[in-house]
């Protein structure tokens, strides 16, 4: 096996395992046993990777062990090692050939180990910076070569692919972590029922999350409102929690005056403040006293209003500072409680109110005993003091006859003065209600009936008169409390609703599914769970503001409720989430009936204040009971479906499958068997031919790569490119594919076909990386071929990403000769403008024009756009896609010669191309025929 047979074995191999193995460290271990291997001049490799701090520590190396230091005790130091820096900074690859002739490298490292040469590099991918490598030699320089260097840099790009990867796997479980734990909490939320209970949990979740058990609430007084108090401590906490209390009492501490609290209820977001000493907002003796030394404060909001906040502190400075996403995780814990909070507060405040105003009845009761047992010979004067009281009054016989009534009653029930005396108590008692005799007894959710026949809520005390210790009548105390039960009913629908657009909440929903679940469990039916999610809704946030994004939800909201069927259930998750639950059905085409009227609705722009906008929808389902029988499984299942529909554009959905929980397996079988595809030369090279029409000979060709497989046969390029760009195999594939179109390209020159040019495409990933220039001079050199007949073609998505990058690369071809053709010119979205700035020589009509030309004006206007455009500028133009003689005609009338497509000839071997050159030399342009 040569050295770039192995070399590709080892970059296949450290692909398979960046691929199969999601452990950071053996994966970089290969990778330095590799550049070691490669390298054998180099004494030590060492893997740098960052720290929370900036810094970047040893990870991985040869020698594990260095001056009897290992590798993780050394840390790069950029205010000596400037090398180090001007690599982080560039992200570009320094060597340093003598050590003695440059500053940079840190000179207590080179005196250290006598460093005579130095190779500096960073990881990175896509521009993000992972980490950094470093190759030196202990006293004898290692004299690296190009070659070398570019094979350096080929491990190292698969070391950041690595790297990035297992970031995005954390992200990704940390992601899916945090939702899990949201759902737990608001499991556990609905559960509960007490505020001792609420605040323990939502304790614990925090806790977690910040990894910090010193907690204390604070929360508004019920009944004073805008008065904060110290209320609950965690029970972790490392203080206890009636002495927190007596502390705070001690020392008349109000949170209300406080300056930080204060800053927190009235911006309603977190306060984290690192250093109270210097924080002249924070109360010092407070803090001194619990020996506070940092505070985080975290705000309970729910619609909009503040209940209070959490304040977790730290007693060491030392300890690790916590994390912007971990503060925003626990935020969302705290608001997750919230809510719940706030019925129960709310429930607090009711009872200390009926307590109140229980005890207030007693005593008014106590004063109207002895009122009514002098009621037969009340004066003008007592009476006045009856009419004056406010709640209504009016008193019984034992026969239920009405005795009195004060103005307060009279006025409540419609009835003119003196109208109600010995009527029966029925005409102000609804149906359903029987007095109690008890004394002092409150009741309440019961309903009185006025003059008009309507009915409205009470609340009532029946208490006994006696008379020298017999029971002669009743007295009735009673309010009208119709608004404070129309302000429960208000309540009770913000704590189920969504204050937006007005659908159920995620609360709501869990009980509706579980209840639908049950149901279909006796019935023997099915239930299905869509969960929706608005694409690209962020950036309407972000243009035209949240305003914009409130109005589109709401029209979302009422188009979803448009089209869903009676029974269904439609609920927003938050934030642009809406899940849609379909009850009770046997038939699968009920629920694609609902499907496809959900994807039609989409198809419509959402007008936004005057501006129309195109939003389109990804939307999973899941289906009890073959993909779950809990609420919560269905809805998880239904949002990692909506996932799997993201990877479409436009309004798409998909139904749970269990290997969406893991990977696909046509990919997972690609990836593998990808990498060996070049070990094994299964990878090949099929050639277009680009015909010159009016002497149709054969002028060049493109270079188009194909992979027969051993027992699947060809696979197209369509199935496994996406698979080389996202694993980074595309890298060494994109430079096969060169080394041997230029191999070929000087075979055939050999032959005698000087007149022959090859064009190879590269990939938007290859262009990007910083030694292709070198690559590419280097294969020109190894293979003899001439550069002036090598044309390389560029997207004009590629052209235009960054020009300032894109230009100075282009410059660099054109310095070797080559030439640069611009590919499926026409479909992208670049100005015309630009083409006079760029070195390219050839310009490429896309085959999508050649489709329609004949029949299709703006196909053809297009075209011969195109080919006066490359006349004018001087460039040469190829048409792409040429089928039939009357397409030929048709571009050859506008002088565009250069032909390619199935007119001619499909792509062949390169046996095939030989042959069919030797049989299309003789024949004249009048006399071509496609082949």
């Amino acid at each position: 096996m040569g050295k770039n047979q192995t070399r590709y074995s080892r970059l296949a191999h450290i692909t398979k395992l960046i691929n199969t193995n999601l452990e950071l460290r053996p994966l970089l271990e290969q990778v330095v046993m590799a550049i070691s291997e490669e390298v054998v001049r180099c004494d030590s490799v060492g893997i740098y990777l960052p720290q929370d701090d900036g810094s970047f520590r040893g990870y991985v190396g040869k020698p594990e062990v260095i001056n009897g230091m290992t590798l993780d005790m050394h840390v790069v130091d950029t205010d000596y090692d400037l090398l180090a820096k001007e690599v982080i900074e560039t992200q570009q690859t320094i060597y340093i050939p003598n050590t003695a002739n440059d500053p940079r490298p840190d000179p207590r490292a080179v005196a250290g180990f006598g460093i005579k040469s130095l190779l500096a590099l960073p990881i990175s991918y896509e521009g993000e910076l992972f980490g950094l490598v470093f190759l030196f030699d202990y006293g004898i320089p290692m004299e690296l070569t190009a070659d070398e260097i570019q094979t350096v840099e080929a491990y190292v790009n698969m070391a950041g692919v690595a790297i990035r990867n297992v970031n995005n796997l954390k992200r990704k479980e940390s992601l899916l972590s945090e939702k899990q734990m949201l759902l737990d909490l608001t499991r556990d939320l609905s559960m509960s029922s007490s505020m001792t209970d609420v605040l323990g949990i939502c304790l614990s979740y925090t806790g977690k999350v910040l990894k910090n058990d010193n907690i204390g609430v604070h929360l508004l007084d019920p009944v004073a409102g805008a008065k904060l108090k110290p209320s609950y401590l965690s029970a972790k906490s490392e203080w206890n929690e009636n002495e927190w209390l007596e502390r705070h009492e001690e020392m008349a501490f109000d949170p209300s005056t406080d300056r930080a609290f204060q800053e927190v209820m009235r911006s309603k977001k977190p306060l984290y403040i690192l250093d109270v000493e210097t924080d002249n907002r924070v109360n010092q003796e407070v803090c001194q006293t619990f020996g506070i030394e940092r505070m985080l404060f975290l705000p309970f909001v729910t619609m909009g209003e503040i209940l209070g906040a959490m304040v977790l502190v730290s007693f060491d400075k030392t300890e690790a500072v916590f994390s912007e996403s971990a503060i925003d995780l626990a935020q969302s814990v705290t608001e997750a409680t919230a809510s719940t909070l706030s019925n129960l507060l709310y429930m607090e405040k009711q009872e200390l109110l009926i307590q109140e105003r229980t005890s207030e009845i007693r005593v008014k009761n106590i004063e109207l005993n002895q009122v009514i047992a002098q009621l037969k010979s009340l004066g003008r004067e007592n009476e006045l003091i009856l009419s004056s009281v406010e709640e209504g009054i009016f008193g019984l016989d034992l026969e239920g006859k009405i005795t009195f009534c004060n103005r307060a009653a009279e006025a409540t029930l419609g009835y003119a003065k003196g109208e109600l005396i010995g009527q029966s108590d029925s005409i102000i008692l609804s149906k359903d209600i029987v007095l109690s005799t008890a004394s002092f007894a409150v009741k309440q959710d019961l309903k009185f009936r006025k003059k008009n026949g309507l009915d409205f809520s009470v609340e009532y005390v029946v208490s006994s008169v006696k008379e020298e210790g017999e029971i002669i009548g009743e007295v009735v105390t009673f309010r009208d409390i119709t608004k404070r039960k129309q302000l429960e009913k208000e309540i009770t629908h913000l704590a189920y609703y969504d204050h937006l657009t007005d659908l159920p909440n995620r609360a709501l929903l869990d009980y509706f599914l579980n209840q639908e679940i049950e149901k279909a469990k006796l019935a023997g039916q099915k239930v299905a769970v869509l969960y929706l999610d608005l694409d690209r809704f962020k950036i309407i946030n972000d243009s035209l503001g949240h305003s914009y994004g409130d109005i589109l939800l709401k029209d979302v909201a009422n188009r979803i409720n448009r089209y869903v069927p009676d029974q269904a259930f439609v609920s927003r998750q938050g934030g642009d989430e809406f899940t849609i639950v379909l009850p009770g059905f046997d038939s699968l085409a009920e629920l694609m009936d609902l499907v496809g009227k959900l994807v039609e609705s989409f198809s419509d722009t959402f007008v936004l204040k005057g501006n129309e906008v195109h939003v389109k929808a990804s939307i999973g389902i899941s289906m009890f009971p073959e993909d779950g029988e809990t609420a919560e499984v269905l809805i998880k299942n239904a949002d990692a479906a909506m996932y799997k529909s993201k990877e479409k554009s436009g309004t798409y959905y998909h139904f749970f499958r269990s290997e969406m929980n893991t990977r696909n397996m046509e990919s997972i079988f690609l990836e593998n068997a990808l990498y060996k595809a070049m070990e094994n030369d299964e990878l090949l090279l099929h050639f277009q031919p680009q015909i010159d029409c009016r002497t149709a000979r054969v002028t060049g060709a493109e270079a188009l790569i194909r992979w027969k497989h051993p027992t699947r046969g060809m696979i197209s390029p369509v199935e496994f490119i996406p698979t080389a760009e996202a694993t980074g195999l595309i890298v060494p594939i994109g430079k096969w594919v060169l080394e041997s179109a230029c191999k070929q390209l000087k075979r055939w020159h050999d032959e005698g076909r000087t007149e022959m040019s090859v064009s190879v495409n590269l990939s938007g990933r290859q262009f990007e990386e910083d030694d292709l220039i070198s690559m590419i001079e280097c294969i020109l050199a190894q293979t003899g071929a001439p550069p002036e007949c090598l044309h390389i073609e560029l997207t004009e998505n590629q052209i235009f990403r960054n020009t300032h990058m894109t230009l100075d690369k282009m410059r660099d071809l054109k310095m070797l000769g080559i030439k640069i053709a611009l590919d499926d010119f026409g479909t992208g979205y670049s100005s015309l403008g630009y083409l006079k700035n760029f070195p390219i020589d050839t310009l490429k009509i896309d085959r999508s024009f050649m489709v329609d030309i004949l029949s299709d004006k703006n196909n053809a206007a297009i075209t011969s756009t195109i080919i006066t455009l490359a006349q004018n500028l001087d460039l040469n133009v190829i048409a792409e896609g040429v089928e039939t003689k009357e397409q030929l005609e048709f571009l050859a009338a506008r002088n565009c010669f250069n032909i390619q497509g199935y007119y001619y000839s499909k792509p062949l071997e390169v046996e095939e191309l030989g042959t069919y050159m030797d049989w299309l030399e003789p024949i004249s342009t009048s006399d071509s025929h496609h082949s």
